[in-house]
């Protein structure tokens, strides 16, 4: 694998090129809540609200570059998951939109006094839907804990909550606010070897490492392209057998088949071309990094996350010691360089004296984009026995940032506590 090319990486993102009223410019570590876009991406959503503007199935020619964007966007999500079946990729606008619309279906399966499982380590996007669907089935709700020491969900804290009536499993596979990632695999054939459906929230892995479906074994799986570079959309995929015999609510006019019976209304096209150039641009870096010429999409997006992976090691092994150095200053999350591998980049801080919303907006004068608050991860802070309203300051990496924005702003860090 080559050196990561992060000036080539950097120059392909108009939001980097040097505005913000600091020396160096901007700095996102925002990129937990929402990325910046590659300028091809983009091009992909002006070209398509200029040429493909139109409604799919018509015999002239807009509508048909609107039925290519469409087929072409399953397509790259398929093989940016790892499926071969295009038609198991649903669109909808966001990750908790597209989990409440499925929530409705899937609720059609359990019967009153049915179990489901939902953890305390969730983003609220893979929480409520549930909570909602076990009010409206009469559903036992049963809480799953995440472990303080290891930051993770632990196998046998799972094993306990199973029952023969439990149904269905929620679960995250990366947390937005701690950044830990769970043996999702190993959770998901726990629950299998009862019977129990499986839902993974992905949404936080996503931008970080290449998802494959086929060996997570999951029956669904979810993630959101605004968070890996692309446009404001979420991506739902789902085993095809299941999918098939849910019922959509949808209009009775629309079609039977997937993916349109879950893809309510006219499609966002210029959405759609803009998550096709997201994968292509992983594609593209692949290319750039991979030892191997090869036109398999899937294998130069693979290599293209490799390479990112590494570097953004790299990034958060210096930020997590450069905070550990702040006095005052605590990491909720991995901090052991040896587990990394169990965690993306995104670290999660409190002081001890200074409130999140403070240290947030100082850095924000300083053109350092940060957010601070609970961050949708509700559980997750009651479970820390975190102030809700507080929350911590959330920190998160991405494979566009570099080694001296990362010293920027420790330093900015350290000025803003002394100040203070």
């Amino acid at each position: 694998m080559r050196t990561f090319p992060i000036e080539y990486v950097r120059a392909q993102f108009p939001a980097l090129s040097g505005q913000g009223g600091s020396k160096g410019g901007r700095i996102y570590l925002d990129n937990p809540a929402g990325t910046q876009l590659p300028q091809c991406v983009i091009d992909a959503i002006m070209y398509a609200l200029s040429k493909a503007a139109s409604n799919y199935g018509g015999f002239f020619e807009n509508s048909r570059n609107a039925d290519e964007i469409k087929q072409g966007a399953h397509a790259a999500m398929a093989d940016m998951l790892g499926t071969t079946v295009p038609e198991e990729i649903i669109f909808g606008p966001n990750m908790t939109t597209v989990t409440l619309h499925l929530s409705r279906s899937i609720g059609r399966l359990f019967s009153a006094g049915d179990e489901i499982i939902v953890t305390k380590m969730d983003h609220e996007g893979d929480v409520s839907p549930w909570l909602l669907m076990a009010e409206d089935h009469g559903l036992v709700v049963k809480w799953l804990p995440f472990n303080r020491e290891t930051w993770r969900i632990e196998p046998e804290d799972l094993e306990a909550l199973i029952t023969d009536r439990t149904r269905f499993l929620a679960l995250n596979y990366a947390s937005n606010l701690t950044g830990s990632i769970n043996d999702v695999t190993r959770l998901v054939d726990i629950a299998h070897s009862s019977g129990v459906i499986t839902f993974v929230d992905a949404v936080q892995l996503a931008p970080h490492v290449l998802i494959d479906v086929m060996k997570v074994r999951a029956d669904f799986l979810v993630c959101s392209s605004y968070k890996f570079f692309g446009p404001h959309m979420g991506i739902l995929w789902g085993r095809r057998a299941l999918l098939d015999d849910l019922t959509a609510y949808k209009v009775r006019c629309a079609s039977n088949q997937l993916p349109s019976k879950f893809e309510t209304g006219t499609p966002q096209t210029e959405l759609l071309a803009g998550i096709t150039a997201t994968v292509d641009y992983f594609a593209d870096l692949g290319g750039q990094v991979g030892q191997q010429r090869t036109l398999d999409r899937r294998v130069r997006i693979s290599d293209a996350f490799e390479s990112a992976r590494n570097y953004e090691t790299t990034l958060v092994d210096r930020l997590i010691s450069g905070l550990q150095s702040i006095r005052g200053i605590t990491i909720h999350g991995i901090t052991n360089p040896n587990r990394f591998g169990e965690r993306v980049p995104t670290v999660a801080i409190t002081h001890q004296s200074i409130e999140t919303s403070v240290i947030a907006k100082a850095l924000a004068q300083k053109d350092i984009c940060v957010w601070n608050g609970h961050n949708y991860a509700f559980e997750v802070v009651r479970h820390l026995g975190i102030s809700e309203e507080s929350g911590v300051v959330r920190l998160g990496l991405a494979h566009y940032n570099s080694m001296e924005e990362v010293d920027r702003t420790l330093s900015a860090l350290d000025t803003v506590l002394c100040l203070n």
